[in-house]
């Protein structure tokens, strides 16, 4: 498979702040790679690396096998949708998303079916005509990333675009996002702080943290086998137990033992957290069949239509999260209720 871009050993310092520490990945090509953290994390200071507009402190970065770091932004084969999307004010659609091409000369005719290509692909035909301010937030979004795709860069990178917009809107722009990704088949890298964002668009996610890169992997294994306690919070929200490994049990004070699926790896009495999902959870007044039972005290509820999210403190004064699909309850558990709590072994993941 061809790799677009390559991070060797890239470190960024500011001063004696270190944004970027020694961070190393590839981004195959036609990819949607997802750089995922929380404010900090040094993930836009990444993707800035890339698209040339910081120089790295240490290591190097690569565009297809092309070494970047003497490149500037301009000779380099990506284009860039920022988070305030920097689109013209003062120019229509039309002139917007053409701009790139006027400035390269293309013939009048080839920039015209170029432009038409690109708004046919974001629905927006019959729009050439309209300026920035007539445009919904939604349709400004699709304007800046077909402004950027025109180009036929190698990469496209996008800042968190959807950052402006309210809910709804970015719910229906993750699915459009994805939809022109699959259709035009460009790579992209995603910079977001949502991971509801990035589980549901990417094709692989690193997961940053101070400047680190904690764990890059496909949706599924980042939410389902996080490496660390702070992915597994991160991505979704764990429950986390801390205790000691043996023979597939995990001793909790307080709590008592925790079942686990076998790990080979981890050698006895080696300290050790437990992630369970909130979602993984059940909750009763009775429960059979489950290879972890506890009791607990209802703390708090929160009806959220399709969920209801449940606090429940366990015997060892942990309070942990419940969540449950409303549809089919019989019964909604008030704070002060005394319940049972329990999950399988199989959904308690051992986090080394």
């Amino acid at each position: 498979m061809k790799i677009d871009v390559e991070l060797k050993n890239v470190t960024k310092k500011f001063g004696d702040t270190v944004a970027v520490d020694n961070v190393s990945f590839k981004v195959e090509k036609g990819e949607f790679f997802s750089l995922l953290g929380p404010s900090g994390c040094g993930k836009t200071t990444t993707l800035r690396m890339i698209a040339g507009f910081e120089k790295p402190t240490e290591g190097e970065v690569y565009v297809g096998e092309e070494l970047m770091v003497d490149v500037p932004p301009f000779k380099r084969p990506t284009n860039i949708v920022f988070q305030n999307l920097a689109l013209f004010p003062h120019l229509n659609v039309y002139d917007n998303i053409s701009f790139g091409l006027k400035i390269k000369k293309l013939p009048k005719g080839e920039i015209q079916k170029k432009v038409e290509e690109m708004l046919n692909l974001v629905r927006l035909s019959g729009y050439e005509k309209r300026k920035i301010k007539q445009l919904s937030g939604g349709e400004q979004q699709r304007v800046a990333i077909v402004r950027a795709l025109v180009n036929e860069p190698t990469v496209l990178l996008l800042d968190e675009p959807l950052g402006p917009l309210d809910l709804k809107l970015r719910e229906e722009m993750v699915v459009e996002l994805k939809r022109i990704h699959r259709e035009v088949g460009t790579t992209f890298i995603y910079v977001t702080h949502d991971q509801g964002e990035a589980l549901t668009m990417s094709d692989r996610i690193a997961v940053m943290k101070k400047g680190r890169t904690l764990q890059i992997g496909t949706p599924t294994e980042i939410y389902e086998r996080p490496k660390f306690g702070f992915v597994a919070d991160f991505i979704g929200r764990s429950n986390l137990f801390e205790g000691s490994y043996a023979d597939s049990v995990v001793e909790v004070d307080g709590l008592g033992r925790i079942i686990v699926e076998p790990e080979p790896h981890v050698s006895d009495k080696r300290s050790v957290l437990v992630g369970v999902k909130p979602e993984k959870i059940s909750i009763g007044r009775t429960l059979k069949g489950l290879d972890n039972i506890f009791d607990g005290e209802v703390k708090e509820t929160y009806y959220q239509g399709q969920v209801t999210t449940y606090r429940v403190l366990l015997e060892n004064d942990s309070l942990i999260t419940v969540v449950v699909l409303s549809s089919g309850v019989k019964e909604i558990f008030r704070s002060g209720e005394k319940v049972k709590v329990g999950w399988s072994k199989e959904d308690a993941k051992l986090i080394i």
